[in-house]
């Protein structure tokens, strides 16, 4: 009940969240092939925005980064692609972001000051794009926007 009540709390008093969402990976495993996809409801077309990437990583990570192909597909059907490098472990091999226990948290800075230019349907979507068919360890991935 105190963890419930702890996170009412936590997700209530973030009024710069616009979006967010975090989805698990199966089996702690991200296939090439297994795209995470975020559908978003943008109505603001006037403020600025920050776009931010969640990545979740077990302590038994074996890499200190992660690149994703990330996808924007716009309510008029246009598409974008960005590659991302999301950086999970300084140069001495330390975990940055949040730990608990052997699970590790980041928010990794996208794009800031977005404005969006149409009203409308987004969808982001996140395709791992290291060198290995079967990532282990990564256990989620998230999208945050929130109102700069």
């Amino acid at each position: 009940m105190l963890v419930v009540c702890s996170l009412f709390s936590f997700f209530g008093c973030d009024k710069k969240r616009l979006y967010e969402e975090n989805k698990q990976i199966p089996n702690r495993i991200w296939n090439n092939k297994n795209i995470v996809p975020f559908i978003v409801n943008i109505a603001d077309t006037i403020s600025l925005h920050n776009v931010y990437i969640n990545v979740r990583n077990s302590g038994e990570y074996t890499y200190s980064n992660l690149y994703l192909f990330l996808r924007t597909a716009y309510p008029d059907g246009k598409v974008s692609c960005d590659t991302v490098e999301c950086i999970l472990a300084d140069i001495s091999g330390r975990w940055l972001g949040k730990g608990s226990g052997d699970v590790w948290d980041n928010q990794i800075l996208f794009k800031r000051g977005v404005r969006f230019k149409k009203a409308g349907i987004y969808t982001f979507s996140y395709e791992q794009a290291m060198r290995v068919e079967n990532l282990p360890m990564i256990t989620d991935a998230g999208l945050r926007i929130e109102k700069q």
